[in-house]
């Protein structure tokens, strides 16, 4: 199969492209790797394009797999036709590949089967031919009867059984009638009755029914949720004249056969007991696939704004995992995210030690001189907030910020955490873990599986390994990009970068604690089983900052030490420069030295030059410091400070097809409907944007919100 010109095709690419990405991964090359150190190759494609490449190339490897697979049985069953190996060989889907499959796939016992042990063939195949005889039907049947046939209607029914299973066997009946059902099928839900939905999560369902090619991904995943739970009923509706066109295509009666009605009946059970079901199963499973799909990609694109949150350096912060009754768990981290002191405070039901617990906050925050509050955003959170609101508001510089909990638990009880934190209770590591989401929500997030973070919609309803790979993959992109640095990186961050994976990362560590810390890149070299094929790949993503060499703290890769060398040389400045008068070198080549002369003399590509202009200007820079900073709060206000018409500014928290939910400082995040938001308007976790309050319904715990405008963070 041409792999490079169908995927070219696909993504709109040059076959170049395409070719060398295919070369570079078939050759053990990561994608980050790729991406960011083989832009001559590719044609400097970006990760995304490198994904689609990846993950098409492995979907048409795997249509080919099952194409050579299906030529094998056929051949093996003596049914391999010049004209059906040609339909094969051109099939570009699955589905084509199976429907074509279909007449050929072993079958369990069935009543067409049955009917042809019973020597009914010959009588199905006059019936597909629509013959034109004048013999009386009894006296056509007669041949046909046996001690298992005795009867002529049994003669007939067996038959039709036979018609009717090559009917919906057929490749171009099974295609149409999809196809139809895509674009015209109806999905049609019911409650089903004595059904359990106490909160009436799916009553919006109870007697739905919409277009197939209508339907959102989160509405399919809800039916489908609500099938799994025994709520609802759901069925598909094909219109008789789709699935009837598509039958009459290539088995039309013939009004003047004798046999036409027994082609009728046969179409008829056809349809109904074996075409349709099937159908039914082939479009509920490409609805799901493309839902979930969706619900993926828009879990990725959460994550991926999650995890490039700024840090917020230089904070010594007081983490808080708020509790009712087993209270609210405390823990004090410094700047370096050490633990310093942790403790248990009560200031809930039933204990209600308020006055004890404001004190006991005073006392940490004095004691550590701590400047930021954070607080997990679960059960007791805005509880708590009140509670710290208060403090803030009696001491001057503190403020504190509510952070996505998720996973914190799953951290807190992991191996890992047992690892960093032997000696705490798994409740005070998930305190201790809040904190430092806030110095570095990259470093700290990535000890947890990324499934448990929660930034998505129906999760737990998509295909677990499809997204697995996608989160580990945001993962892997964001790690990457930001780079490591490697004598302070835990395993977890560690086994991120490309090339690397747990076992080396463990061993990286391993060779640190007994050596202390690496001074070159090079050194990696004498981490056992840190071969050259590993250094390669993750070299540029690891930083030194305080080695023996200044370009092991940027993003150039060592393989282009020579030409930055170069370049500095060039511009008359060395690596050892202030990076103020580097820069000012640097600027002042390439404003009297266009960059392809500039390459051509180093024998380098041009983007490669481009990255290494930039790393030398700013050496390791991280790409969260363009974001502004999370929105810090001093204040907390309650439901019954909303009013429509109020305008505050709010934090993201997530994003799903509707709309996308804001914390505003209150207890319950606020809706913001996409109805709400200007035309091409894209929100991302963490952004913070101002809304207006539109409806408050307590009772009910909804905020829906209008849109005001994007407010820049204060950073």
């Amino acid at each position: 199969m041409d792999y490079v010109n169908s995927i070219a095709t696909t993504l709109s690419l040059r076959p170049a492209q395409v070719a060398a990405t295919i070369e570079l991964l078939d050759g053990g090359n990561t994608l980050p790797f790729v991406a960011r150190y083989r832009k001559e190759a590719t044609g400097a494609l970006d990760e995304e394009q490198l994904r689609q490449i990846s993950a098409l190339l492995l979907s048409l490897r795997a249509l080919e797999e099952r194409r050579q697979s299906i030529l094998a049985l056929i051949e093996a069953q003596g049914s391999l036709t010049p004209e059906l190996h040609e339909q094969l060989l051109t099939a570009s889907t699955r589905a084509e590949l199976e429907d074509l499959y279909q007449p050929h796939r072993p079958k369990r016992r069935t009543r067409a089967s049955i009917a042809r042990e019973r020597g009914l063939q010959g009588l199905a195949d006059l019936i597909l031919q629509q013959s034109h005889t004048r013999q009386p039907l009894e006296e056509l049947v007669t041949p046909f009867l046996s001690e298992e046939v005795p009867l002529l209607a049994d003669a007939w029914a067996g038959a039709r059984d036979i018609v009717a299973e090559s009917i919906s066997d057929h490749p171009d009946v099974r295609r149409l009638t999809r196809e139809k059902a895509l674009h015209w099928g109806t999905m049609l839900c019911t409650r089903v009755e004595g059904s359990e939905d106490p909160r009436g999560v799916f009553q919006s369902y109870y007697d739905f029914s919409l277009r197939v090619e209508r339907l959102r991904p989160h509405q399919l995943l809800a039916i489908n949720r609500g099938e799994s739970e025994g709520v609802l009923r759901v069925g598909l509706e094909v219109p008789a004249r789709d699935w009837q066109g598509a039958i009459h295509a290539a088995f039309r009666p013939d009004r003047r056969s004798p046999l036409a009605e027994q082609l009728v009946l046969a179409t008829e059970d056809a349809a109904k007991r074996l075409l349709l079901p099937a159908i039914e199963r082939d479009v509920r499973r490409t609805l799901t696939q493309q839902a979930e799909a969706h619900a993926i990609s828009v879990f990725a694109k959460n994550l991926r704004a999650l995890l490039s949150q700024p840090p917020l350096a230089g904070h010594v912060v007081l983490g808080i995992d708020p509790g009712f009754r087993t209270g609210c768990k405390v823990a004090v981290v410094d700047a370096t995210s050490r633990l310093l002191e942790y403790t248990t405070i009560y200031p809930h039901e039933p204990h209600r030690q308020h006055a004890e617990s404001l004190k006991a906050l005073a006392g940490l925050v004095t004691r550590h001189q701590v400047t930021l509050i954070t607080i997990g955003n679960g059960t007791a959170s805005r509880e708590t907030e009140q509670v710290v609101a208060e403090l803030t508001r009696e001491m001057r510089g503190v403020q504190y910020l509510i952070v996505n909990e998720a996973g914190a638990s799953v951290y807190s009880a992991s191996p890992l955490a047992r690892a960093e934190l032997p000696t705490l209770d798994v409740t005070v590591r998930g305190a201790v873990s809040i904190a430092r989401r806030a110095q570095d929500p990259l470093a700290e997030l990535v000890k947890i599986d990324p499934k448990s973070i929660g930034v998505g919609l129906y999760q737990h309803d998509v295909n677990q390994a499809e997204l697995a790979e996608a989160l580990e993959g945001v993962v892997e992109s964001v790690v990457n990009q930001v780079g490591v640095e490697v004598n302070s990186a835990s395993p977890a961050l560690l086994a991120h970068v490309a090339g690397i994976g747990p076992r080396l990362a463990e061993r990286i560590v391993a060779y640190r604690d007994e050596h202390g810390p690496l001074l070159t890149r090079k050194a990696l070299l004498k981490v056992s089983g840190l071969g050259p094929k590993a250094f390669e790949q993750a070299a540029g993503f690891l930083r030194i900052r305080a080695g023996e060499h200044s370009l092991d703290a940027s993003a150039i890769h060592p393989e282009s030490y020579a030409v930055a060398e170069a370049l500095l040389r060039r511009a008359g400045s060395s690596s050892q420069d202030p990076p103020a008068e580097r820069e000012s070198a640097l600027d002042a080549l390439r404003a009297d030295t266009a960059l392809e002369t500039l390459a051509k003399e180093l024998n380098t590509g041009i983007p490669t030059l481009k990255d290494i202009f930039e790393q030398l200007v700013r050496p390791g820079r991280d790409p969260r410091e363009e974001l502004s900073a999370p929105l810090l709060r001093s204040d907390v206000l309650s439901m019954e400070d909303l009013l429509p018409g109020l305008r505050l500014q709010g934090t993201v928290r997530n994003v799903v097809d509707f709309g996308a939910f804001v914390d505003i400082g209150v207890k319950q995040d606020g809706l913001l409907h996409r109805s709400q938001l200007p035309p091409g308007t894209a929100l991302s976790v963490g952004d913070v944007i101002e809304i207006e309050i539109l409806k408050v319904e307590a009772e009910r715990g909804r905020i829906s919100l209008a849109w005001a405008g994007s407010q820049p963070r204060p950073s």
